[in-house]
């Protein structure tokens, strides 16, 4: 039966579409069998640093928060916030009148207690005069007791030769050989001689009367020059109790002006002229004063990797506020304690939340920092530090987006691995990937495992699995993910302003 002309067409038409679905599909097939990939040759680097970048802020080695120490109406303010200081330089003056009042108040009462020291000095003076005087008054009676002894034993004498002489007479007149006149004579002497001695023992009781009466004297004047002395050292213990008291009344007078104690500069001044000023417990913060001679930076390193950060490394430091340049700087302080990042007081915490990532404050010091520079940086600018833990020299390394990791069962075969055949993990054990790379040899990839080291900011160093020379797939990395091995590959044609690394095909 012939086809009919319209038959024909369905059929020829019919046709040449089958044929453009293959054309398209066997394009397509071919496109997905090579894929296009960028390719690099590994490089032996002289050098690799691997490093932690961090964020913070600039901090002074040390703060002063200034405060008033003295209560009164502030009367001006001598410097701006951003001012730079030296020690000394006046700051803050408060009024002084009641400071100035109240010194001068003390002063009186200073200079009434000296004079009191003085009068008490002069009473001493006066009494140990007069005990002198008493003293000597007892002298002379003492003297005078021993002239009234002499006296006594003379009068004593005396009357013993007249009642030897009496008695000589009186037996002359028995014997009849003296006269009744003689006797009288005898008898009137020996009567005037016991007067004497009476007279004389009086004389001597008188005067011991009179040495201790003086004596007494003596005794009530000393006690007065005792109590005299102790008035000295009372009088002298106010006096110095007015001038301590004075002492601190010019400490807060001289303190109504407040001078830098620091050189720095002024980070802060919370506070306006007219403002009263309130010491005490809830003293008034007057201003904060920075010390800038030397500066650091503080900055909060991630927990994953405050590991491999130590005292003594190198680091670079860049400020917001300065653009693109590069200060160095060098790791002083590492703080064992972790601080949540969300924890603004830091310290330990009683509630442990293990879901939430912590953080290590980082203390780092500038360095051979310029005039211009240091002159420009103010506590509290945003910056990012970055700190170099580890430096190799004359290393293998390889891009960072090259490093495919993949589970053991992925491979197609043994021969996907350096080391070998993958021992099949138990059933408990999670089975660990494999870290590698594509190698390319003939257009065609192979998963190599390659044990790595340090890593840099674009790169990690490769310890074992490839060599210098060796030509790996560098990405990207969409087309990393299908690689299997001995896939058939294409090299990226490298395009105007491309990656440097990527080759053209071969």
């Amino acid at each position: 039966m012939a086809l009919t002309k319209k038959k024909k067409i369905i059929i020829g038409a019919t046709a040449l579409v089958v044929l453009a679905v293959v054309v398209i599909v066997s394009v397509f097939a071919s496109r997905k069998e090579e894929p296009e990939v960028t390719t690099i040759k590994i490089e032996t680097r002289p050098e690799l640093r691997q490093t932690v970048t961090a964020s913070g802020e600039i901090r002074p080695i040390r703060y002063i928060k200034l405060t008033s120490e003295v209560q009164g109406r502030i009367q001006e303010i001598y410097v701006n916030a951003g001012d730079s200081v030296k020690v000394g330089t006046p700051l803050v003056r408060i009024d002084p009148t009641q400071l100035q009042s109240s010194q001068e108040a003390q002063w009186a009462a200073t200079q009434a207690s000296i004079n009191d020291v003085q009068n008490a000095r002069n009473a001493v003076n006066s009494a140990q005069q007069g005990l002198a005087v008493v003293e000597a008054s007892v002298a002379a009676a003492r003297q005078q007791v021993i002239a009234q002894q002499t006296a006594v034993d003379r009068a004593q004498i005396d009357l013993t030769a007249a009642q030897r002489e009496l008695k000589r007479v009186t037996d002359l007149i028995e014997s009849g050989v003296a006269s009744r006149s003689e006797y009288d004579a005898a008898h009137d002497r020996f009567s005037q001689a016991r007067i004497a001695l009476d007279t004389a023992r009086a004389n001597l009781e008188a005067t011991n009367i009179a040495v201790k009466e003086a004596q007494e004297r003596a005794n009530q004047q000393r006690l007065a020059v005792q109590e005299a002395r102790t008035s000295i050292r009372s009088s002298e213990m106010r006096a110095n109790q007015q001038q301590a008291v004075l002492r601190g009344q010019s400490s807060q007078r001289s303190k109504a002006m407040q001078l830098s104690p620091l050189n720095g500069v002024v980070a802060d001044i919370p506070t306006r002229v007219g403002e009263f000023a309130v010491a005490g417990l809830s003293t008034t913060s007057l201003m904060t004063i920075a010390d800038m001679s030397t500066i650091n930076v503080e900055v909060n390193v991630d927990e994953t990797e405050i590991s491999n950060v130590e005292v003594g490394q190198q680091a670079k430091v860049k400020v917001d506020a300065l653009g693109d340049k590069e200060i160095k700087a060098v790791v002083t302080q590492k703080n064992p304690l972790a601080v949540s990042k969300s924890d603004t007081t830091g310290g330990l915490s009683n509630r442990v939340n293990v879901q939430e990532a912590k953080e290590f404050k980082v203390t780092i010091e500038l360095r051979d920092l310029p005039d211009e520079i240091k002159s420009s940086l103010r506590p509290g600018m945003s910056s990012t530090a970055t700190i170099t833990t580890k430096t190799k020299n004359n290393v293998i390394a390889v891009p960072l987006e090259a490093i495919v990791e993949r589970q053991p069962n992925a491979s197609p075969s043994p021969a996907a691995t350096i080391a070998g055949s993958v021992p099949t993990p138990s059933a408990n054990e999670k089975p660990k990937s494999l870290k590698g790379v594509y190698t390319v040899t003939a257009n065609k990839v192979k998963f190599v495992e390659v044990t790595t080291g340090i890593t840099g900011e674009a790169d990690i160093e490769v310890l074992s699995g490839v060599k210098a020379g060796d030509e790996i797939v560098r990405g990207p990395s969409r087309v990393l993910k299908t690689l299997k091995d001995g896939m058939s590959i294409k090299r990226q044609t490298k395009k105007p302003g491309g990656n440097s690394n990527a080759n053209e095909g071969s």
